[in-house]
């Protein structure tokens, strides 16, 4: 059993005076392991559509135990009753993570359904497509709400009921503006960097529970998502049919938990994208004002 409390003492700067730096072995860097799947009790949220939906059915047919939660009630009926009509083992919970009588009950609900929680999927998410000058601090706190504020809590709810679950892990779905930050996307980009900025914070604080957080990045995606947007009047047209099946994404994800992959981008444009922001950013930066500066030409 592991030891949990809200108070373990630990800092970075103390394991750096203890000489964890001179240490550094493959237990430390993170061994190679594989991670079984069947029988895994998984909590997914924003299941009831786009990756969600198709991460909650690629593993309950590998035999996972699978709690989906949204706030569409109905779809994820749907979704439930279709899994079990198959004999999988497929629990729904409707409910807003936004709310914090929600992520309380869902966590407390899907323990008790299970036993127990061994992966916390942290996928709900929503953005707005305009230009920040052009929106409003209601939908910037909205987007943080859902995108960073809620996974936050959730997996704060989760850990003590996480250290005791069997190869434990987190997996939070970032996006590939979690590490470019895109015009047009300026609040999503925000939120994006938030959970991936704690994602990387937390894989150290709960490697001694033995809790593995994963990061997922996908690029363009094609899903509901984009007829969710809270707003649509950025000036570049994107074509999200264009995107990635949500099945491609969540199969990607599937293999991250079973390889453990700590941080993973999906999608060629988003590779690519990401490799030049690594090697050559202020190039980078200077190609996209150009584009942003030739759209207002075009319009004005």
């Amino acid at each position: 059993m592991r030891n949990w409390s809200k108070n373990q003492p630990g800092s970075l700067l103390n394991w750096v005076k203890l000489g964890g730096l001179s240490k550094l072995d493959n237990s430390t860097l993170g061994a190679i392991m594989r991670r079984d799947l069947h029988g895994r009790r998984i909590l997914i949220t924003g299941a009831s559509s786009g990756i969600g939906r198709c991460l909650a059915e690629q593993l309950a047919q590998l035999g996972a135990h699978v709690a989906m939660a949204a706030r569409s009630k109905d779809k994820l009926g749907e979704l439930e009753a279709s899994l079990k009509s198959r004999n999988l083992d497929a629990f729904a919970v409707a409910a807003d993570v936004t709310v914090e009588e929600d992520r309380r009950r869902l966590i407390e609900q899907t323990a008790q359904q299970f036993g127990g929680l061994d992966v916390l999927v942290n996928n709900a998410g929503v953005a707005s497509w305009a230009h920040f000058a052009h929106s409003t601090e209601s939908i910037l706190r909205h987007i943080m709400e859902v995108n960073f504020f809620a996974p936050a809590e959730l997996i704060r709810l989760a850990i003590p009921i996480l250290v005791e679950g069997e190869q434990p892990a987190i997996v939070n779905v970032g996006s590939m503006c979690g590490r470019r930050g895109m015009p047009a996307w300026s609040e999503y980009s925000a939120s994006k960097f938030a959970l991936s900025g704690l994602s990387e914070a937390l894989r150290a604080e709960l490697a001694r529970f033995d809790i593995d957080v994963l990061l997922v990045l996908p690029g363009l995606t094609r899903s509901e998502f984009s007829r969710h947007l809270l707003q649509s009047a950025g000036r570049l047209k994107i074509d999200f049919t264009a995107g990635m099946p949500p099945e491609q994404v969540a199969g990607h994800i599937v293999r991250v938990l079973q390889k453990n992959v700590t941080e993973s981008v999906v999608g060629r444009e988003a590779r690519w994208m990401l490799r030049c922001q690594r090697f050559f950013p202020r190039l980078l930066d200077r190609l996209i004002a150009r584009r942003v500066r030739k759209l207002y030409e075009s319009t004005e």
